[in-house]
């Protein structure tokens, strides 16, 4: 069984001391010491790799742990839902919804994951990803092993783990033929 995010982090944490001679706490301290902003994830991961040649997941699990101990804390599925469909792209909402309700109505095996910039649907694999791409439109991605012949699908690598995605700019676009597509890639993952 895959871990999950958080898993994988601890596990990461818990190895800094072996293959780095410091544990996470010590790491955070360090990065105090240097002067960097906790909360710039970013300029935090680019030291650890440039002064201390830390690979992306030891990179990760320190600049997390010193964004947490300088007071942020992760964003919720909540959260990112509301930023996705925030300002222009609220009237995309009812997209969203009603890809979400037929995805869900595939089995009692799917599973939803909300991500930073989309919504990851799962069975025992991702099978499809609902991104609000642009003000006007809604990509529906889908993972396909032997991809149907239609005209709504376009090849693609995002979002998620897609192989074609379909624009969807209206709640009435969600037909029959979409459906039918989102219900070929949940059979075939």
């Amino acid at each position: 069984m895959a871990l999950s995010g958080n898993e994988m982090l601890e596990r990461v944490a818990a190895s800094l001391p072996a293959k780095t001679g410091k544990s996470a706490d010590e790491w955070v301290a360090e990065v105090e010491k240097a002067g960097l902003d906790a909360l710039d994830q970013r300029s935090v991961r680019a030291w650890l790799k440039s002064e201390h040649s830390f690979t992306k997941p030891q990179q990760e699990a320190v600049a997390i742990a010193a964004a947490k101990k300088a007071g942020w804390s992760e964003p919720t599925a909540d959260d990112h839902l509301t930023a996705q469909y925030a300002g222009k792209k609220q009237a995309l909402k009812p997209i969203y919804e009603s890809l979400l309700k037929e995805a869900k109505s595939l089995g009692d095996d799917v599973e939803v994951e909300v991500r930073a910039n989309f919504v990851a649907v799962n069975r025992r694999r991702q099978f499809a990803a609902i991104q609000p791409t642009t003000a006007t439109r809604v990509d529906l991605g889908l993972r396909f092993t032997d991809a149907p012949k239609s005209k709504r699908l376009a090849a693609a690598s995002a979002p998620g783990q897609s192989t074609h995605k379909a624009g969807v700019t209206r709640a009435d676009e969600v037909d029959d033929e979409l459906v039918g597509l989102l219900k070929q890639a949940y059979e075939q993952n």
